[in-house]
């Protein structure tokens, strides 16, 4: 069957592999389309220190079922669409024994850890799949990348009474605010591109400011007097983690999905002064897949707006050097089987 494989730093090729046979527990899935992820980016590049090369890409997943197993539920039929929860957990380790499978200590995230998805068939334990017939195949792609910011603004414990700042308006932001604005909190999106930040209001902000153009620190005064109950960084950055702490209020929390590639200097006053929350968060939860699928079946996410192109196979270099090129303009690339 047809792969692609990020051979090195660089260098993708489309590949023939055997067609997995699925295990007694497993279902065998028909990809549809997977989505290029910011992890996959980094990986043709050579940035992602977790991957080791050659490496098939891909875990935010369209599918549909093509064969089931013994031992597999009777509601997992076949041709019925679906997604993948595509990270492992051990069990056994802290995290697992906490009930945060989503951060276990041995995770491994397909294309990451491990080969991923993007090929015309991959097998999976039946847990991990996650039935969705109710949305197109496209917008399938789309739910892990935005459960992601989903669990974030769990991580941050976001109610109707808060503001919330998310730093960053790609495609992990645009889950962090869209799930803010479904718990009801005043929501303000800060990136750098003003086209990424009109989007933002369509997803639910009810305030945008341009960091590159504007004092943000202003801004938010302005907003709310006293700073952003919450901040959701989704970046990564150096200057963005260092925001996330400045512009909290007073007892705020700041909630961190990007890791910055490099160290970062803080304030550490503030931690103690703000009595700040400073947490992580790290992939995303079933119920925040679920959450997702149920505001997809809406039918209010502007999706079209999200995937900025999609490619074929063959064309798979040709897509990662197009995001290469314009960082700043790309939400999501999809590759069609």
């Amino acid at each position: 069957m047809k792969a692609i494989q990020i051979i090195k730093p660089g260098e993708v090729k489309t590949v023939d592999i055997d067609r997995p046979e699925p295990k007694q527990g497993e279902i065998l899935l028909k990809i549809r389309y997977v989505g290029f992820c910011g992890s996959d980016l980094n990986t043709y590049l050579g940035k992602n220190p977790m991957v080791k090369l050659p490496v098939i890409p891909g875990h935010e997943i369209s599918a549909e079922i093509a064969e089931t197993t013994e031992g597999v539920p009777e509601m997992y039929k076949p041709g019925t669409a679906c997604t993948v929860n595509p990270y492992t957990n051990c069990g056994y380790c802290p995290s697992c024994r906490n009930g945060r499978p989503n951060a276990c200590q041995f995770n491994q995230t397909f294309g990451v850890q491990r080969n991923g998805a993007m090929c015309e068939y991959i097998a999976v334990p039946w847990q991990k799949v996650i039935v969705n017939s109710g949305i197109s195949s496209k917008n399938l792609s789309l739910i892990e990348p935005m459960s992601v910011g989903f669990h974030a603004v769990s991580r941050a414990c976001i109610t109707d009474s808060d503001t919330v700042l998310v730093i960053g308006c790609g495609m992990i932001g645009a889950g962090a605010i869209v799930r803010a604005a479904l718990r009801g909190a005043t929501v303000i999106a800060a990136d750098v591109d003003d086209k990424k930040l009109s989007l933002a209001k369509r997803l639910g902000a009810q305030h945008t400011v341009n960091s590159k153009t504007e004092d943000i620190h202003a801004a938010l005064q302005k907003i709310t007097g006293y700073g952003a109950d919450a901040v959701i960084e989704a970046v990564g950055a150096p200057a963005t983690y260092q925001m996330a702490v400045n512009e909290a209020a007073f007892t705020g929390r700041v909630v961190y999905i990007g890791y910055a590639k490099s160290e970062v200097s803080f304030e550490t006053k503030y931690f103690v002064m703000k009595e700040l929350d400073i947490r992580g968060s790290r992939n995303a939860m079933p119920e925040d897949f679920r959450a997702v699928a149920e505001y997809m079946k809406r039918n209010t996410c502007p999706a079209d707006e999200l995937i900025s192109g999609i490619y074929q196979p063959e064309q798979a270099q040709e897509a990662l050097e197009t995001w290469k090129a314009n960082p700043g303009n790309i939400f999501r690339i999809l590759i069609e089987f």
